[in-house]
């Protein structure tokens, strides 16, 4: 017989902050911007869909609809999906806004 203890899954030890689903539509760049879709968001960073693949370990400026323009580190990258911290925390009142936007 095989017996063994098990530790559940941490799906959130490597965040620092709770993600939020969402569906923003929002802009990569600052002079020609190319179009992206937020699909979750918390204070330091994002996941994107994007209609161009993104570069692992490069910034980029990430436009949100009531927040402007922010500078985001690319943390990985999956083809047309991509993975940003931002280089400095979103405020909480911003991230809350942006979230009661998809209610």
């Amino acid at each position: 017989m095989f017996a063994a203890e098990f530790e559940p899954a941490d799906i959130n030890g490597r965040r620092r902050s709770q993600r939020a689903p969402v569906s923003l539509d929002a802009h990569i760049g600052k002079g020609v911007r190319t179009l992206c879709k937020v699909v979750d968001i918390s204070v330091h960073g994002a996941r994107l869909q994007t209609y161009s693949a993104l570069t692992k370990d490069s910034t980029i400026w990430l436009t949100l609809p009531h927040a402007g323009s922010i500078a985001a580190d690319v943390k990985w990258a999956d083809d047309y999906v991509a993975g940003c911290q931002f280089k400095q925390p979103i405020p909480l009142d911003v991230f809350e806004r942006l979230v009661e936007l998809n209610r």
